[in-house]
């Protein structure tokens, strides 16, 4: 057996080269992890981002307690118009959906009246809380149409 280092050399080449062209193989084949789309749709807002710049502006006369643009919720403090002190309101807006639609929208308001000197549950109009969906959607709409003309 001459040349044995030699022959060992070549071999452990062979060896390893192999070795490298296997795995490399691997990393072609069908067995290719696929693509996360949803880590890759991840985004700081979790709702349709019209809506939500749109619902910000309508409250922004209250003072707000949360806003989870993740969740799609925003939530005021009481507010009472200084030219009617005695009433007070509250408003809740969900946002459903990353469409810009319609039934995307939830708009819940709390009333309250003074009387003798503490607050009372009052009921609140329907048309009222139809009226600031319909801001807000408006609203939302006008932004996308000036993000889509320039």
């Amino acid at each position: 057996m001459t040349n044995s280092p030699t022959r060992f050399r070549t071999v452990a080449r062979f060896a390893i080269g192999g070795a490298a062209l296997a795995s490399l193989a691997a990393c072609g084949g069908r067995d290719r992890p696929e693509a996360d789309l949803a880590a890759a749709q991840i985004t700081t807002i979790g709702v349709n981002s019209y809506l939500w710049r749109a619902a910000l502006e309508t409250v922004s006369f209250a003072p707000l307690l949360q806003a989870d643009s993740a969740g799609g919720v925003i939530v005021t403090d009481w507010y009472a118009n200084p030219q009617n002190p005695g009433e007070r309101v509250k408003l809740t807006v969900s946002i459903l959906d990353q469409d810009l639609r319609a039934d995307a929208l939830r708009v819940a308001a709390s009333r309250q009246t003074a009387q003798g000197g503490a607050w009372v549950d009052a009921p609140v109009q329907a048309a009222t809380v139809q009226k600031l969906e319909d801001i807000i959607l408006t609203k939302a709409r006008e932004l996308r149409r000036q993000a889509v003309t320039g």
